[in-house]
């Protein structure tokens, strides 16, 4: 597992899908560490996104890792494709997956790393029985299916919690946190015990993400002093 203490992951659902391709080398030339890539089917989420062709385009013209955010109501039947599209990381969501342990342990089978996401209203103690099968664990900052919202305050408290669970179970996977993440608030959410900060408006709405990507980072590394040594990624 990968052990910087921060990771800058662009979201691609922001980016100009017209000029993909040199969105995601700006981003890289910035210093994105992981390219997330959310993938909506207009069930689970209100909204329709890319699917497996999509990611292997990407996965051939990427030089970093790409985490993949599966927002679908039945990720079982859609992690090989994925997978086998170039996804590094699969992270899927707790609420629509009863049997959560196998799903994540079939994730690992493949190769790939595990991660399990939080809607706003789920509780942290929701993947308490889960922490040894995760390689991640992403805090959806807003209610997931669009971008551009605005980041929910009280995402900041369930970071910490989660960061505090994860290491009462001696789980050093690392804490992500998605939605409405800038320079803001990235110096808190890095203090609060995150390690990747999911990015899609404030990296690519301005139409520089090069430069984008790099404030981004400035601004959170000043939260790596408040942060306590067992929060790594």
């Amino acid at each position: 597992m990968n052990t910087l203490p921060l990771a800058i992951a662009p979201s691609l659902l922001a980016a100009d899908f017209a000029a993909l391709g040199k969105e995601i080398a700006a981003a890289e030339r910035g210093g994105a560490d992981l390219l997330h890539v959310d993938v909506m089917d207009g069930h689970f989420v209100p909204n329709l996104s890319m699917g497996p062709p999509v990611v292997q385009a990407v996965h051939r013209v990427a030089t970093v890792p790409l985490d993949v955010h599966l927002m679908i109501a039945n990720p079982d039947q859609h992690i090989e494709a994925f997978v086998k599209a170039g996804a590094a990381r699969i992270t899927v969501h707790v609420e629509v997956l009863p049997h959560l342990h196998r799903t994540l342990q079939y994730i690992r089978s493949l190769g790939a790393q595990s991660g399990v996401a939080l809607n706003p209203s789920t509780p942290v103690g929701a993947i308490e029985e889960v922490l040894d099968e995760v390689d991640q664990v992403l805090v959806m900052s807003v209610n997931p299916g669009f971008g551009g919202q605005t980041f929910i305050p009280r995402s900041e408290s369930k970071i910490r919690a989660l960061r505090a669970l994860l290491d009462a179970a001696g789980s050093r996977a690392p804490v992500s946190v998605d939605g409405g993440v800038d320079h803001g608030n990235a110096a808190r959410l890095v203090a609060a015990g995150a390690a990747i900060l999911v990015a899609g408006s404030s990296i690519f709405g301005g139409g520089e993400p090069e430069r984008a990507t790099r404030e981004l980072r400035a601004a959170a590394m000043q939260g790596l002093a408040g942060r306590a040594p067992a929060a790594g990624l």
